[in-house]
């Protein structure tokens, strides 16, 4: 797979070096400016990684079937699909440990610009078992937890190494549920 591309869906203002970044907001490292829900310009199996960072949260749980299935058109055989989402466990845990719910209503609602004046808000959110099934649901194979200090975009901080404390990576709880599935 060392000639197929590696894409980075949902990229919003995040740089990660060889990888073609897919947006529907337009910033200058941004390769496709299209919404991201159809991938239909990129041919099958011409991806070896699909990676989307705190993006299919956005979408109605009925409609992301049908967006990670033309997600997984374009992964090869083999290829990975990497998704990290906040993660609902850990939210009702902090909660019911006492924080108050303000602060979880950005990881719950979450509020972007839709690159139209606009601006688009999560629509659901996840668990590991909910996430495990809607990948399976889909037909992708070995759905499984994934740690962002062994992937080759460490060195971005996103929201996939998300801690609370904030920055605390080594002793801190992991907000965002990290996990990834392959392409038969």
């Amino acid at each position: 797979m060392g000639s197929l591309m590696k894409l980075h869906v949902g990229c919003g203002k995040r740089v990660i070096p060889g990888f073609v970044h897919v947006d529907q907001v337009r910033f200058p490292h941004v390769d496709h400016v299209q919404d991201i829900r159809s991938l239909g310009n990129f041919p099958p199996g011409s991806a070896s990684l699909i990676y989307a960072c705190q993006v299919i949260e956005y979408f109605d749980r009925e409609d992301v079937v049908e967006v990670l299935k033309d997600w997984k058109r374009v992964l090869a055989p083999g290829g990975i699909l990497r998704l990290s989402v906040p993660n609902f466990a850990v939210i009702a845990r902090l909660y019911q440990a006492g924080f108050e719910l303000d602060w979880f209503l950005g990881t719950l609602y979450g509020r972007i610009p839709d690159g139209k004046d606009g601006f688009i808000y999560h629509r659901t959110t996840y668990d590991e078992p909910s996430l495990r099934a809607l990948l399976t649901a889909v037909g992708f194979v070995d759905a499984r937890l994934w740690d962002w200090r062994t992937t080759e975009h460490a060195h971005v901080d996103d929201f996939s190494q998300a801690y609370f404390p904030h920055m605390e990576k080594e002793r801190g709880i992991l907000w965002n549920l990290n996990m990834e599935a392959q392409q038969p």
